[in-house]
C-alpha cells in the first residue's frame, strides 16, 4: 500500500509497505479520506518535540472496512465507517467513568498525546482497535466524515468542558480549521453573538459565511478595544483556539463576572499571569480540553447527520496522497481551511 512515512524533521517520504493484517480485535479500514491536521504539519515540520520517527501521521480518517479480526462482531467488511484515532481499554478506572481519552493504556493512530503512537492514516490502509470505529451515516460523504474527530473536539470543549447555553455570547480566538469547528458548534448552540478572532481576513471571510456576527483582526485594529464596543459587559465564553500564547493572553483580559474561558489551542508551554484576587471575586472559571471520546464523536456524527454542522464548508483543498507534499507546502501558506487528503 501506498503510505506517507516520515523519517525525520522535514522529511516525508512516500513509500510502499506491506498491508498490516488486523489482531483478533482490530479492524482493518481503506482509508479514504483523512483530514489533514495542525498537529501532523507540526510534526513534519519539527514544530513539536514528541516525535518518535518513523512515523505515519494522520489521525481523522474515514474509510471502507476491510478486513476484520476474529473477536469482532458489530463490524463487516464493506462497511463505511469513521475512526476514533484515540485508542483506549475499555477497562481501567478512567475508561469506565467515560474518560476514555485520559485511558492509561491509550494509543493513538497517527496522532499525538499518548507514547504509545501506531502507523496513521496518510495511508492506503490503517488499522485500529474495532472499540474506535463508528459507523458512518449513509448521508455523509467521507470528506465530511474524516472531520468527525476535530469536530468532536469542539464539541467537546465547547459544550461538554465549558456548558456553553443558549445565547450565551460567545467569542472565538483563532479561526484555522478548529476554530471554524467550535464556531459551528457554537452557532449550532444557539450562541447570542458569535465573535471570531483572526489575524486572517482569508479566515474571518469564512467564519462570517459560517455564522459568526462580528469579525476583529487584531492585525488591523485594537482586538480588546472592539470587543469592549461589541460587548460592554464582556463575554460568556471565550474559546482559545489560536496556539500562540498571545491569544491566551487576550483571553485574560476579556474577564468579567462569571466568564469561562477554554484553552484549546495552545499545546506549548508557555505561560501567562492571574490576578488571583481578580479570579476569585469574578468567580471567572478556566476549562481547558484535549482530544475526544466515545461521547463525543457520538454527538458530532448527530450534529453532522441532521443537519447542523457541515463540514464540507471548511474544505478548502482535496489532494491525492501521492500528491502529499503540495499538501503540506498549502498548509504552511493563510489562504487555506482544511484539507483532505485522499488516498
Amino acid at each position: 500500500m501506498l503510505t506517507a512515512v516520515l523519517k525525520e524533521k522535514n522529511r516525508l517520504e512516500l513509500e510502499d509497505v506491506a498491508i498490516p493484517e488486523p489482531k483478533p480485535d482490530e479492524v482493518l479500514v481503506r482509508v479514504r479520506a483523512c483530514g489533514f491536521c495542525a498537529t501532523d504539519y507540526k510534526a513534519i515540520r519539527g514544530l513539536r518535540s514528541n516525535v518518535q520517527f518513523p512515523l505515519v501521521p494522520g489521525h481523522e480518517p474515514s474509510g471502507v472496512v476491510a478486513a476484520i479480526g476474529s473477536a469482532v462482531q458489530h463490524l463487516k467488511e464493506g462497511d463505511a465507517v469513521i475512526i476514533q484515532p484515540s485508542g483506549f481499554c475499555g477497562h481501567c478506572d478512567d475508561c469506565r467513568v467515560g474518560k476514555t481519552h485520559y485511558c492509561v493504556h491509550a494509543y493513538t493512530t497517527g496522532g499525538d498525546g499518548p507514547e504509545d503512537v501506531r502507523p496513521g492514516s496518510f495511508a492506503e490502509y490503517v488499522v485500529t482497535g474495532a472499540n474506535t470505529v463508528l459507523h458512518k451515516p449513509k448521508n455523509l460523504s467521507f470528506q465530511a466524515a474524516c472531520q468527525t474527530e476535530p469536530l468532536s473536539g469542539a464539541w467537546k470543549g465547547v459544550i461538554q468542558m465549558s456548558e456553553m447555553k443558549v445565547g450565551d455570547d460567545v467569542v472565538v480566538i483563532g479561526t484555522g480549521s478548529i476554530g471554524m469547528y467550535c464556531l459551528m458548534v457554537a452557532k449550532a448552540a444557539g450562541a447570542g453573538r458569535l465573535i471570531a478572532i483572526d489575524v486572517s481576513d482569508y479566515a474571518l471571510e469564512t467564519a462570517g459565511k459560517l455564522g459568526a456576527t462580528h469579525l476583529v483582526n487584531p492585525g488591523k485594529e485594537d482586538a480588546l478595544q472592539r470587543l469592549k464596543q461589541i460587548l460592554p459587559k464582556g463575554p460568556d465564553l471565550v474559546v482559545e483556539a489560536a496556539g500562540p500564547i498571545e491569544a491566551v493572553r487576550l483571553m485574560v483580559k476579556l474577564l468579567r463576572r462569571g466568564t469561562r474561558w477554554n484553552i484549546f489551542g495552545i499545546t506549548t508551554h508557555d505561560t501567562f499571569e492571574l490576578d488571583g484576587g481578580l479570579m476569585h471575586f469574578l468567580e471567572a472559571r478556566m476549562d481547558a480540553s484535549f482530544g475526544t471520546n466515545p461521547t463525543a464523536m457520538q454527538q458530532a456524527l448527530r450534529l453532522m447527520e441532521r443537519g447542523l454542522v457541515d463540514p464540507e464548508q471548511v474544505i478548502s483543498h482535496r489532494i491525492a496522497l501521492s500528491d502529499i507534499h503540495q499538501a503540506v507546502d498549502i498548509m504552511g501558506t493563510p489562504k487555506r481551511h482544511k484539507i483532505i487528503i485522499e488516498p
